[in-house]
């Protein structure tokens, strides 16, 4: 088959920076080939995230929980897409049962890491070199690129589509204005605790910025409302919007602000790929594993001994590496005032 009409099916990652990073990829199929079709298979959720990168041609849902095996409902999507014509498929998660449908397809490439026991499945196996490939986002680029390419990869950013019809018909119902500069924050993180600085420092910052001058709005999901309240409870300009918005709106809310203060979560990457300034804090994780592919993005980041643990909460019980990032720290980055951006505290 000629290569101008190589179509490619994605098996998408379950996690929503992992599928802004996965743009990464997509960007580097096309520029391998600006006549490639490019379809992903994602959860639900996602499907408003992959509508605002036009380097997908369609976002096919897949209806299953996190972790579920649905053999039967892989099997029925798998005979559906039978028809498309796939001449590849690249499959970022490792797991057995991300690698069904492609096969259930029929697609005749089915690229992957060694993952488990997926032998058959994936019939074109790349090794993982961790120490080559140290990002996630180089990892599921490399997968999009010969064996022989040279690694780690060129990394293209992220770029999310903003719909300014819907900017402004948010603007009117939730009656935000724009009468004062907007500070984001995004005081949540999927992950665990380890990874959210602290939710009473947010709050000394929104009253340090209402102060200043600044309006802030807070992000996140319906998870997060209470955090958002509390973070509320700074001034009368600061507005909760967690829970209250949809993740398309969330993309357009943040392409408003002037900075995002965020932990490192998927709404962080997601900041990053709207082009806004994003400030990122990071705790147990590490910046050099998952940055935040923006040249418009600032790191605060402590190098303790104990950093990074990856872990979900303090296996030492005291968080020290985000406990140790006050609000002054934060503030003055926000002003954009000279400082290292990886502190050493």
């Amino acid at each position: 088959m000629n290569n101008k009409q190589e179509r490619i099916l994605v098996v998408g990652p379950a996690w929503v920076g992992d599928m802004v990073m996965a743009q990464s990829l997509f960007m580097t199929l096309q520029q391998q080939n600006p006549d490639i079709t490019i379809d992903v298979l994602a959860p639900a959720w996602s499907l408003p995230l992959l509508s605002r990168m036009p380097q997908v041609n369609e976002a096919i849902a897949l209806p299953v929980t996190h972790g579920e095996l649905a053999l039967a409902t892989r099997y029925k999507i798998g005979r559906q897409l039978r028809n498309k014509g796939y001449t590849r498929a690249i499959v970022i998660p490792r797991s057995y049962k991300a690698a069904l449908v492609p096969f259930f397809a029929g697609i005749p490439v089915r690229t992957g890491y060694r993952g488990e026991m997926r032998y058959g499945l994936i019939n074109d196996m790349r090794p993982l070199d961790k120490e080559v490939l140290t990002q996630t986002v180089q990892r599921q680029v490399a997968l999009g690129l010969p064996r022989t390419a040279d690694q780690p990869p060129a990394i293209p950013y992220p770029e999310l589509q903003i719909d300014r019809d819907n900017q402004q018909r948010l603007l009117e119902e939730i009656s935000l204005n724009l009468d004062k500069p907007i500070i984001g924050l995004m005081p949540g993180a999927e992950f665990g605790p380890a990874k959210q600085w602290p939710i009473a420092y947010y709050q000394e910052l929104a009253a340090k910025l209402v102060a200043t001058g600044y309006q802030v709005w807070v992000f996140g999901s319906k998870k997060e409302h209470a955090l958002g309240e509390q973070i509320a409870q700074a001034g009368s300009d600061v507005t909760n919007l967690c829970g209250k918005t949809h993740l398309e709106d969330v993309i357009d809310l943040i392409a408003l602000c002037d900075t995002v203060v965020s932990n490192d979560s998927g709404l962080m990457h997601v900041a990053c790929a709207t082009g806004s300034r994003v400030i990122a804090i990071y705790g147990s994780s590490s910046p050099a594993y998952t940055p935040p592919l923006s040249k418009n993005a600032e790191v605060i980041y402590r190098y303790l001994e104990c950093s990074p643990c990856f872990k979900r909460v303090c296996p030492l019980g005291h968080t020290n590496c985000l406990t140790g990032i006050d609000s002054e720290i934060l503030l003055t980055a926000i002003k954009g005032a000279e400082l290292q951006v990886h502190l050493e505290l």
